[in-house]
């Protein structure tokens, strides 16, 4: 009988230890998640922002809201609409493009997400410097505008590449309409004790979601009155966002942390 209860303690121990090392890998992996999250859902909201006050009205980053506008543009014969036409096409190939850097990426057996990382920060660079080159931008269809501002669209279309190649299981970075939706479903079912919680994936989803929605709403302030204190030179703060966050990630991926 003594000789039983030594042949198992060592499994037992083993046993300990794994569910004690996957315990600590699930915490780094939320942890990185949120981090992610939070990083480039405020690069999201500030460059939205300012680039909504720097380009006379063009969301960046929302097909959606620049249609919206081009009908409204159209109906009261305002400016505009040549430069968020224009957008459509450039937001189709920076998404095309980043799709493509992930595949040469993935045939290297490289992660894409620092190398768009890279790129996204390049092409807010470009917006930065052409910004401060050009300015003032009086017409938002004058080709210096729309010359501009289409390195922000090309930005944010690979931000929004970003979001579903490399972090889908995270909350969408540019746009928070879903998000409040689906942490408002799971608020509720968590409170409720719905079937839906069942295993918890509402706490999973909530802890993602929450933080992002809430550095989204920081980072549009922060690019609203960065733009109006300091105009295009407020976009070196998104830049050092997503400086840091290629940092860390490298940090980790150094350290053995899964990706």
């Amino acid at each position: 009988m003594h000789r039983m209860r030594t042949d198992m303690m060592p499994s037992a121990m083993r046993k300990g230890g794994i569910a004690r090392a996957s315990s600590r890998l699930s915490a780094a992996v939320l942890e990185r998640d949120v981090l992610t999250g939070v990083s480039m859902a405020f690069v999201g909201g500030f460059v939205d922002a300012a680039g909504f006050m720097a380009l006379a009205g063009l969301f960046t980053s929302h097909v959606t809201g620049n249609f919206v506008l081009i009908g409204e543009q159209l109906a009261i014969g305002t400016g505009g609409v040549v430069a968020k036409l224009a957008a459509l096409p450039i937001f189709v190939l920076a998404v095309g493009g980043a799709r493509l850097v992930a595949l040469a990426m993935e045939r290297r057996k490289i992660a894409p997400m620092r190398p768009l990382l890279l790129l996204e920060a390049l092409l807010l660079l470009v917006f930065l410097l052409a910004g401060i080159v050009l300015s003032p931008l009086r017409l938002p269809d004058s080709i210096e505008a729309i010359f501009v501002g289409m390195f922000a669209v090309a930005a944010m279309g690979v931000q929004n590449a970003i979001g579903r190649l490399t972090i889908a299981h995270l909350a969408t970075t540019t746009v928070m309409t879903v998000n409040v939706a689906q942490a408002t479903i799971d608020a509720l079912d968590i409170w409720l004790g719905t079937v839906a919680d069942q295993g918890n994936p509402a706490k999973g989803r909530l802890w993602r979601m929450a933080p992002a929605i809430g550095s989204f709403a920081l980072g549009a302030l922060a690019g609203a009155f960065g733009f109006a204190l300091f105009a295009f030179a407020c976009i070196a703060m998104p830049i050092l966002v997503l400086l840091t966050l290629f940092a860390l990630l490298g940090t980790e991926t150094a350290g053995k942390t899964p990706g």
